[in-house]
């Protein structure tokens, strides 16, 4: 007799194991897969420009769908800001600052959460002329040499203010970048209680002789909305003013929050208060518009912010021997290299990033793409600096501004470095008075004033 078997065996059905083959990877598909045909316009076209040449447009796998849509929110994203220069730009060349000053002999204090001493302020010279943190009783210089998470914040907006750009040939630098920094370290992690802030800048105050402080420049924002007159930090900052201090406060990032408050010490009278441009990355001014910084009037009635600056696109260093800072490396390693030696580098740097673990056998146009993707996800410019964001980084630009007036003419006073700085500023016609205040800083016109004043000072 013949052999029985227990089951029917069914032969394979090769149109469906081609419908479990991604057309775009190869791979074998255990999800459904989704046809081409179905993909939204949007997404067929980016999908299409990466398919293998000559494939033909078949179903989509689960992770090579989720890999465009990425993309093509990066594209959403980012096209328009990349459209006329592929990289970012420098803090000096979209503000138009008068490279003759570079803040030489003027030093800035800088009160955040903490620092780094990074290269771009200790090379070839070391501009870190003093450190103080508020939670120490003597003051270690060697806190500067960790990698703590509440290091970020503070080494971003110092070296935005006074980097010289040293791991980029100068090119990502600052607009004060001969400028010396003291840093008071007045937070751990999250927000900064305003008793930190008013304990920084009461240091600062007793210091300003023995560090030549002539700047101050606060990215913290306080507790709640109050009236300066009746806020102690605030009295703290008119009492700065008041000793010969320029008080540089970011306004905060509320704008589109109701109420969009601006809190201490934003909105002190005597502060220089600084809201945030997006100019889209552009030396246009046409395309010049606002971030989502927070305006007044405050409960005083008073105009905040006075200026503007850039709040969006700023390049900023990334804090070295850190998880990010690994990554930033791979990619602009994967990013320069050729189609031959992508295996060898993710192999070599296994473990950075599960993402491109799991894609090394993905086909080389969508290696590449998943590459662009972690760039502009990351903020990445290049294994050194990213792309950061809010009025944090608006308040250092201008303070670095200050910094070469004060070059220019060191006899200006806190009240007439504001003043020129208003007079100098231009608005931008589309926006509301009230979120701009005077208008973007004018960063050449107003050394130039300044300078002019020292002539007619004599």
């Amino acid at each position: 007799m013949p052999e029985q078997t227990s089951a029917i065996e069914t032969p394979p059905n090769h149109e469906e194991a081609h419908h479990n083959l991604c057309y775009l990877c190869g791979r074998t598909a255990h999800e459904r897969l989704v046809p081409f045909t179905e993909l939204h316009e949007d997404l067929q076209s980016i999908v299409a420009a990466n398919a293998p040449a000559m494939a033909q447009l078949g179903h989509v796998c689960p992770n090579c769908l989720e890999l465009f849509s990425r993309a093509k929110s990066q594209l959403d994203a980012h096209a328009k800001v990349f459209e006329q220069t592929s990289y970012v730009l420098p803090t000096p060349l979209r503000m138009g600052a008068d490279e003759r000053f570079t803040g030489r002999g003027v030093t800035i204090a800088f009160l955040d959460s903490g620092f780094f001493a990074h290269d771009d302020l200790t090379r070839p010279t070391n501009r870190i002329v003093g450190y103080h943190s508020i939670f120490a009783a003597v003051d270690d210089r060697t806190s500067l040499e960790t990698t703590d998470v509440a290091s970020w914040h503070g080494m971003m907006t110092s070296v935005v203010a006074a980097g010289n750009g040293h791991l980029s040939d100068g090119f990502y630098r600052g607009i004060a970048p001969d400028s010396n920094v003291v840093l008071v370290k007045i937070g751990r992690s999250g927000h900064i209680p305003e008793s930190d802030i008013e304990r920084g800048l009461q240091w600062v105050i007793e210091n300003r002789e023995k560090y030549d402080i002539r700047i101050v420049n606060i990215s913290a924002g306080g507790d709640f909305p109050q009236s300066y007159l009746e806020n102690s930090l605030c009295q703290t900052v008119e009492l700065a003013v008041r000793e010969g201090l320029i008080v540089v406060c970011a306004v905060g990032n509320a704008g589109m929050s109701p109420g969009h408050e601006v809190l201490p010490p934003a909105c002190s009278p005597a502060t220089i208060s600084v809201g945030g441009l997006d100019d889209q990355n552009s030396l246009d001014r046409a395309r010049r518009g606002m971030y989502r910084s927070s305006y007044g009037p405050t409960i005083d009635g008073l105009q905040k912010p006075e200026v503007i600056a850039p709040g969006i696109w700023v390049a900023a260093p990334i804090l070295p021997h850190t998880p990010t800072a690994a990554e930033a490396h791979l990619y602009s390693e994967l990013d320069a290299a050729t189609n031959a030696e992508l295996p060898a580098i993710m192999e070599l740097h296994h473990g950075v990033d599960k993402d491109l673990d799991e894609a090394r056998d993905l086909p080389i146009p969508l290696l590449r793409q998943l590459i662009t993707i972690k760039l502009r996800e990351g903020n990445v410019i290049n294994e050194y600096y990213k792309y950061v964001d809010g009025t944090s980084f608006s308040a250092p630009i201008v303070s670095s501004i200050a910094a070469c007036m004060l070059e220019a003419n060191p006899r200006l006073t806190p009240q007439q470095v504001k003043r020129i700085l208003i007079d100098t500023a231009e608005r931008v016609p589309t926006v509301e008075v009230e979120r701009q205040g005077w208008g973007v800083v004018g960063a050449k016109r107003a050394v130039q004033i300044a300078l002019a004043l020292r002539e007619h000072q004599g």
